[in-house]
């Protein structure tokens, strides 16, 4: 019953746009899901293919953000304005308006509580770190991060050093059967795998 319940909800959403709350909390939608979901009726500039963003993800202006092909969001924020035009009309009597576009190219990534600015574009090829704060232009192929964000290496030398991380796990001819990035088949199996090698015996002392 259950089941029939959440797939009402999520056709629902996905076709009207509408009980997305609902939809949240009952269908709980991957990322991929989510993505899928703000290409119809999230009100981005445009949007690519295969888009992947999380429910935590904040965009404060969606008009004024562009979304490449194979573009991930984590629980991150995108800023596409300037609130203090408020204060600045409200003590000084001036009438301005400081906003500006977001343009994330394809193939790039934004993590984990990292904030982009206005008036920044991302990529293409590019990564940006877990709580970066990202106020310029990200070139492409290149990973940054801090606050503010600054060149740590290229895309390919992140990608050499993770694959190298990777050679020492045992459990990687099981990601290699995995139907995606996450198979809840195999992610039980998995998440054992992880335990004994980064804790011994998993027990708890």
């Amino acid at each position: 019953m259950l089941g029939w319940i959440r797939s009402a909800v999520a056709h629902y959403a996905n076709t009207t746009g509408r009980g997305v709350a609902a939809y949240k909390k009952l269908c709980n939608p991957t990322p991929r899901q989510w993505g899928e979901y703000q290409c119809r009726w999230g009100k981005f500039y445009s949007v690519g293919t295969n888009f992947h963003m999380n429910v935590g993800c904040n965009v404060t202006d969606p008009a004024l953000v562009r979304i490449g092909n194979n573009v991930g969001l984590s629980d991150c924020t995108l800023i596409g304005h300037d609130g203090v035009v408020a204060l600045i009309e409200l003590c000084y009597g001036m009438k301005l308006d400081s906003v500006g576009v977001i343009d994330v190219r394809d193939n790039s990534f934004v993590g984990h509580g990292a904030i982009v600015m206005p008036r920044v574009t991302i990529g293409p090829d590019s990564v940006v770190a877990a709580g970066a704060v990202v106020t310029k232009d990200v070139p492409p192929g290149t990973v940054v991060g801090g606050n503010p964000a600054k060149f740590i290496c290229t895309t390919a030398d992140l990608i050499k050093r993770v694959e190298e991380r990777c050679n020492a796990y045992p459990w990687m001819e099981l990601i290699k059967q995995r139907k995606g990035s996450y198979d809840p088949a195999l992610e039980p199996t998995l998440a054992m795998h992880r335990r004994r090698y980064f804790f011994g015996d998993g027990s708890n002392g």
